[in-house]
């Protein structure tokens, strides 16, 4: 373990000699689906190596659509869309409402139980029921087991983290992590980075929310841990506030063609970044999103100019 935390830690630094650690990296490798101007991006796992695509999908709210049947059609076809575009990994959580199952519907429809990258949360302050509750997140998803459990906020992460690493130990599992959102508990977040053995961490971070830079994006490349990235859109606020504002005519230079696409290039371009979980449920916004996927990305200097623009305007 810490050999391969000293390979990260000389691959960062080779990063911050290069000038990009705000911008995007030989860690981002163009590969995947050949499309339009570019490559699908696909980036390493730091812990194994196995590549995921740089857009994912949350399920937050927009999957809560309860035994709606038109609902859980709607999510097996906005799920079909990105699959079809080259997605993987989904992520829920028992917060979610009746996301899980509405995603279990969705990949039994399209027969992509074996195939989905599946992140999934414990989300209880009683760690003896974390197995329970996550034996039953597994039975709504409809899978053999998760590639990913993360705790949930942090909360009661001591006793969680103990149980997930059993989990992985045993093939339960094959990814432990935690999360944050808001940019809450960052302080707490960097302390489990630097003491726990983590495959996976998840935060928010977006163009204007970038308290994660100073610390845990530096601290996730340093220590080689994967880093999913929550609230790339301030939930749909940052959307709204740009949506009539001019998108600028050198954002063709990196093949955006509207705002979402701006804004998950901006995110997915940081060379800490592995995926990023725009959530939706409408599927002309999975197909923008699955788009920015594509290369070309923002350098460290466009990634500056994309700030400095956005601060302006709003």
């Amino acid at each position: 373990m810490k050999d391969q935390h000293n390979r990260s830690r000389r691959r960062f630094l080779q990063l911050m000699a290069l000038g990009v650690a705000g911008g995007i990296s030989g860690l981002a490798v163009p590969r995947v689906t050949q499309a339009g101007t570019g490559s699908f991006i696909t980036k390493p796992i730091p812990s194994t190596h196995e590549r995921l695509p740089v857009i994912g999908l949350g399920s937050s709210r927009t999957f809560n659509v309860g035994n709606d049947p038109l609902g859980l059609d709607n999510v097996a076809e906005v799920m079909r869309h990105f699959f079809n575009a080259g997605g993987r990994l989904i992520d829920s959580s028992p917060m979610y409402g009746s996301s899980q199952p509405a995603i279990g519907y969705g990949l039994k429809k399209l027969g992509k139980t074996k195939t989905v990258f599946s992140a999934d949360k414990v989300w209880t302050w009683d760690h003896d029921a974390g197995p329970a509750q996550m034996e039953q997140s597994r039975r709504y998803w409809q899978v053999d087991a998760f590639d990913l459990m993360q705790v949930h906020n942090l909360v009661a992460w001591e006793q969680h983290l103990k149980t997930l690493a059993r989990m992985k130990q045993q093939g339960k599992i094959r990814y432990v992590g935690i999360t944050t959102s808001h940019g809450r508990r960052h302080e707490e977040m960097e302390h489990i980075m630097k003491t726990e053995p983590l495959d996976f961490v998840q935060f928010s971070y977006n163009i204007l929310d970038r308290e994660a830079e100073a610390r845990l994006l530096p601290l996730a490349a340093e220590r080689g841990i994967a880093v999913i990235v929550n609230r790339p859109f301030q939930r749909g606020d940052l959307i709204e506030e740009l949506k009539h504002k001019p998108l600028p005519e050198w954002a063709k230079t990196i093949d955006c063609k509207n705002w979402p696409q701006f804004l998950l290039k901006f995110v997915a371009s940081h060379p800490a970044v592995t995926c990023v979980i725009p959530a939706t449920t409408q599927i002309e916004h999975v197909k923008e999103n699955m788009a920015a996927g594509f290369s070309p990305m923002p350098d460290g200097a466009m990634r500056a100019r994309m700030i400095d623009y956005v601060e302006k305007i709003l």
